[in-house]
């Protein structure tokens, strides 16, 4: 049987997801499937538009980062919609929309009869999970890039078609018609193809220089090569800013991240724009991002991170210590008070150690972190994942002083929108 786009999506985000996420966004089941339905054919359409625009390096990039994505988690909702999925959906609506995202999630919303809010989160979780199903079946067949053209334009029609009247889309994507993506799609895929077909035809007519005509292809797939490899993942060989993201991993980091010690701190009292109250130190994390989040000058972005002070975990585990519900439960009022914010959570170590051992480490610790912070109910569209970078990005020198190395080691909470 031909593998259908549509068809697999809708199978994936079928009624008992419906149930289940309506239940968790606290909409009508029916509304949330109407939602769905112009959801997935607007985010296929922007995959369509970006493969049409000629940055085949960029949307393989994308696909391949979604491949690895577990979809099997869209059929147990009981601990909340995946907040990985939701996180890689917002970066990825930002690729494929622009600034054009938030249009798009207000016409989904008016569409279908939702809360902005949940058409944001059924947005996020769509986008990864239709490139996801589209980097497995590429890796099923062992498709090249053009392979994956030939999947997206030959599906083009039914896609275009399933897109709900009204929407606004064409006007989104900056085309006149949404037509045009299918017409200029059509003409990559098929200019790819000539190309391909014009090197092969060379080859076979090429007589004592065949050698010679070999050795341009090999010269010109390394350089596609390293463009692809440069266009899906080049933007992870320069520390980007979720590096001051980190958290303490080594065993003598159990204690509080802060540099002062703790007797040396003033407590204060920190006022939540809800009147909540909460118990705090001068200069932490509650203090610095509620005064963070009240000014009316500062935005979210990948370099706003804010650093626990009084979160420790139990030697060489990823269990959060009994004190540090304290800081968890502040912070979950603080998001609570702040219902726009959105923020992720990473988590870092210092240079000692064995690499890998460290970024698992890093990376429970982080989700230890998220996770507890769901379970005191926050919106899950607050959340947008947990990642561990382990020492990839520590500052300080293995055999540099621990007074040193115990800044590279700290959970950072890292507000992308406010």
């Amino acid at each position: 049987m031909a593998f259908d786009l549509i068809d697999t999506l809708k199978n994936l985000f079928n009624n008992d997801f419906s149930n289940k996420a309506a239940a968790q966004l606290g909409e009508n089941e029916s509304s949330v499937q109407k939602a769905l339905g112009g959801i997935i054919p607007a985010v296929l359409t922007g995959l369509l538009n970006k493969a049409g625009s000629g940055d085949t390096g960029g949307l393989i990039g994308m696909i391949k980062d979604a491949a690895g994505a577990n979809l099997s988690q869209l059929g147990n909702l009981g601990s909340g919609l995946p907040a990985g999925l939701l996180a890689k959906g917002a970066d990825i609506l930002r690729s494929l929309f622009g600034s054009k995202a938030g249009d798009l999630t207000g016409a989904i919303a008016s569409y279908a009869g939702i809360k902005v809010q949940s058409a944001e989160t059924l947005l996020q979780t769509a986008a990864p999970a239709s490139l996801g199903v589209i980097g497995q079946q590429a890796a099923a067949q062992n498709l090249s890039p053009s392979g994956i053209l030939d999947i997206l334009n030959s599906q083009k029609d039914k896609i275009l078609a399933a897109i709900p009247p009204g929407l606004g889309l064409a006007s989104l994507l900056g085309v006149s018609s949404l037509g045009d993506i299918g017409n200029k799609l059509t003409g990559i895929t098929n200019s790819l193809k000539h190309t391909t077909d014009s090197v092969g035809h060379s080859v076979t007519n090429t007589g004592g220089n065949r050698w010679v005509t070999w050795l341009i292809i090999a010269i010109a797939l390394i350089l596609l090569l390293w463009w692809l490899l440069k266009g899906c993942g080049g933007q992870h060989t320069t520390p980007v800013t979720d590096s001051v993201a980190v958290s303490h991993m080594e065993d003598t980091a159990v204690g509080a991240v802060s540099t002062a010690p703790v007797a040396t701190r003033e407590a204060i009292k920190v006022t939540l724009p809800d009147g909540v109250v909460l118990e705090a130190y001068k200069g932490g994390i509650e203090d610095q991002l509620v005064a963070f989040l009240q000014d009316p000058n500062t935005k979210g972005g990948k370099d706003q991170w804010f650093d626990f002070d009084n979160l420790n975990f139990k030697t060489g585990s990823a269990e959060l210590t009994e004190e540090s519900n304290v800081q968890i439960s502040n912070l979950a009022a603080i998001l609570n008070a702040f219902p726009k914010a959105k923020i992720k959570i990473g988590g870092y170590t210092d240079a000692t150690g064995d690499a890998k051992a460290n970024q698992k480490l890093s990376q429970e610790r982080a989700e230890a972190v998220h996770h507890a912070l769901s379970g005191k109910n926050v919106k899950p569209v607050q959340l947008m994942g947990a990642e561990g970078y382990g020492s990839a990005f520590a500052k300080a020198a293995a055999d540099a002083p621990d007074e040193e190395r115990k800044k590279d080691r700290r959970i950072s909470v890292g507000v992308r929108e406010k």
